[in-house]
């Protein structure tokens, strides 16, 4: 199988997009297939990639597909021609002079110019509409837009509603090129929080500098980054220091200084001082394009609101054809007196009204709002399927170390037994833990470092892990644990205490407790706003799952008031754990993990919403993870479910407006309460108030 993207060119309609995916979907060899109307690309995933071209064409001879490349998108979105707007005018002005001439045209002996310049006006206003809907006939498809607005015009000019025929096709018209502006503007609203991109590199060569785009850079060369521009590529300062504006992938505004030796991500912008960065990701896997990436395809994850859509939208015209037939053709049998034609006219009112355009277009629109909302605030929501995951949370379970603490370990004291000296305990601490990359171990190789300490590496050996207890090592012929309490329980080694109010490393020579280091990690200093802050959105149950020690752990669970916390756990055993508390969850709502996104990776994947917390640059999050939040705030957790509710409301509000408009007017139309005047405007308008409503929550 072959995955590709395509970027689509000249398709204005919702509904033919999801009928082409729709048929897509259907194709022989094609495995996967999601056509974007919002971001105008295809994604297919096919044995034959020219079988899926020519697929599209057959449906739809107009629609071109161009594989999407890395550099920056077109704005694909068609531009309303001056050519379109003068037809406009012109059967704009033969509509008016039929209307106002209608009764005397009645009165003369040359009535029958007045059906030419009906015929002249309707072709002008509607070829587009006649040319699309002969298309759609041709391919034995009768229940699109175009087909159901020729049949009712048509109909229309038969029963002598000349004015409204031409009338209906004119401000279909001036609907469609109403709509066509709303959408592109949300588009472009939307592809401007795609700004970050960067478009140029400053490469270093033998006589200077020179410009280039940022994919041609390789990793390990060196950029020049001056004041004011994007920083293009991931990599570390070589030379000079800088405020560093994050908030293109964080949502922060406070700038962050950086110096020689600190890591930067492409996107970020150098606001005050030129710095020479060394590359150390091809742009491809720069945190920036793996976002753009995340937000670009979001749409391949669909809501079940919108596959419930595409598929009432499927059988909804059809049904509304059938209601209409039975007016037109049935409804004057069973009735003394009654006029055919008036039934007939009724009939064709609803075929105007009845177009599922408003529901088709603005429910992707309101989804991908959302999603380009958060991400504008650092939040990568991999689909619209966990927007809707994410606004039913109703449990929250949180990771301690890293995520509701700052994950940053300092020693704060050593205690000595068995006749061992500080300097000794820390010592042999520092050289067990010496190969360990855990934050524990940092800390206390850090506390070594400064007390003046000086490893002899050669004489450490036999380094081993001990998942989820500790680490062992030989270290001058001496046998060294350094774990927690279970390790020491494990390999039997005689304590008096267990338990302690805070992290500690326990440190056993030779199979004697040598002493005990005291750590400290801080809570975060907006956690308990988090709290606060969840509990609003409705959460029900706080939950928090760690390794450390319930005493330790409880001091965290006391402070910030959590309904629940499991300690000394073991990777593994925290999925067993999240399981347990998933099972008790209100029924029909979601469960949500917060971690660091490096160790936690089978909790983030079994949970219902993955949210993986502080992890810029992390691929392992990335990839796990259903929401990605690129700063290490845990309040951005709440606001997360905010936009998710928020966007889920206007999505509902969209289907309710456009629902019961219909509705209403194709009840009116059946008692002749309702013109086809009414009926073309509800119709546009309904899809106008939609699509504006679906970018509002960019402005929230």
């Amino acid at each position: 199988m072959i995955d590709q993207i395509y970027r689509v060119k000249n398709i204005d309609c919702a509904s033919c997009a999801s009928k082409i995916e729709r048929g897509l979907k259907n194709a022989e060899g094609v495995e996967e297939a999601v056509l974007d109307f919002v971001n105008l690309t295809l994604r297919v995933k096919a044995i034959d990639l020219e079988r899926v071209i020519d697929k599209v064409r057959s449906m739809n001879p107009e629609v071109e597909l161009t594989p999407k490349t890395q550099s920056p998108a077109e704005d694909t979105d068609r531009i309303i021609s001056k050519n379109a707007i003068a037809v406009l005018v012109l059967s704009s002005i033969l509509f008016l002079a039929q209307l106002l001439s209608e009764d005397w045209f009645h009165a003369q002996p040359f009535a029958n110019l007045e059906i030419m310049i009906v015929l002249v006006a309707y072709v002008l206003a509607g070829w587009n509409v006649l040319l699309n809907a002969a298309k759609t006939i041709l391919r034995l498809d009768f229940f699109d837009e175009n087909v159901l607005m020729v049949i009712a015009t048509i109909g229309a000019i038969t029963i002598h509603a000349y004015s409204e025929a031409i009338g209906v096709m004119i401000f279909f018209k001036i609907g469609e090129l109403l709509q066509q502006v709303a959408v592109s503007r949300s588009r472009r609203s939307i592809r401007g929080l795609l700004n970050a991109r960067p478009d140029k590199a400053l490469v270093q060569i033998s006589d200077g500098y020179k410009e280039v785009r940022p994919e041609a850079v390789s990793v390990g060369e060196t950029i020049l980054v001056k004041p004011g521009d994007k920083i293009p590529l991931d990599g570390k300062i070589l030379s000079g220091s800088s405020q560093i504006d994050t908030s293109a992938l964080t949502g922060e505004f406070i700038p962050v200084s950086k110096k020689p030796g600190d890591s930067v991500m492409a996107g970020q912008i150098n606001q005050t001082g030129a710095l020479t960065i060394t590359v150390t990701r091809p742009f491809h896997e720069s945190s920036i394009s793996k976002i753009l990436d995340l937000v670009e395809n979001a749409a391949a994850k669909k809501a079940k609101t919108e596959k419930f859509i595409t598929t009432f939208a499927r059988y909804y015209t059809p049904m509304v054809v059938i209601i209409a037939a039975c007016i037109a053709f049935i409804t004057p049998l069973f009735i003394d007196g009654a006029s055919s034609e008036t039934w007939l006219y009724r009939a064709l009112v609803i075929l105007v009204i009845s177009c599922p355009c408003a529901l088709v277009i603005s429910i992707p629109l309101g989804y991908f709002g959302g999603i380009g909302k958060a991400s504008r605030n650092g939040i990568l929501v991999k689909g619209s399927n966990f927007i809707d995951a994410l606004s039913s949370i109703k449990t929250v379970v949180f990771d301690k170390t890293g995520t509701l603490t700052k994950g940053v370990f300092v020693v704060h004291d050593v205690i000595t037994l068995n006749g061992y000296s500080k300097k000794e305990v820390l010592e042999f601490a520092a050289a067990a833990e010496y190969q360990s990359t855990h934050p524990i171990a940092t800390s206390i190789l850090s506390a070594y470092s400064l007390a003046g300490g000086e490893l002899e590496n050669s004489q450490i050996s036999d380094h081993k892990s001990v998942n989820g207890k500790g680490v062992s090592a030989v270290y001058k012929g001496h046998l060294v644990l350094v774990g927690n309490d279970s390790l020491l329980h494990q390999e039997e080694v005689n304590h008096n205490q267990c338990s302690f109010d805070t992290t500690v490393a326990q440190i056993v020579v030779d199979g004697k407790l040598a002493g005990i280091i005291s750590i400290g990690d801080e809570i975060r200093a907006d956690a308990q706003q988090t709290i606060y802050k969840l509990r609003d959105q409705g959460v029900k149950q706080i939950v928090m799952l760690t390794g450390d020690n319930k005493c330790a752990a409880q001091a965290v669970s006391i402070e910030l008031g959590l309904d629940q916390l499991y300690s000394d756990l073991l990777p593994e055993e925290k999925v067993t754990v999240f399981e347990k508390i998933a099972q008790q969850s209100p029924k029909g709502s979601t469960t949500a993990f917060v971690g660091d996104g490096i160790n936690d990776a089978p909790v983030l994947a079994r949970a219902d919403v993955g949210i993986a917390m502080g992890a810029m640059g992390s691929d392992a999050a990335i990839e796990t993870a259903d929401v990605v939040l690129m700063s290490d705030s845990p309040l951005k957790v709440a606001e997360a479910i905010t936009i998710a509710k928020q966007t889920r409301k206007i999505v509902w509000q969209n289907i309710f407006l456009a629902l019961t408009i219909k509705i209403v007017f194709i009840s009116f139309g059946a008692f002749g309460l309702a013109s086809m005047w009414e009926a073309v405007f509800a119709d546009m308008g309904t899809a106008l108030l939609a699509i504006l409503n679906s970018a509002r929550i960019l402005r929230m």
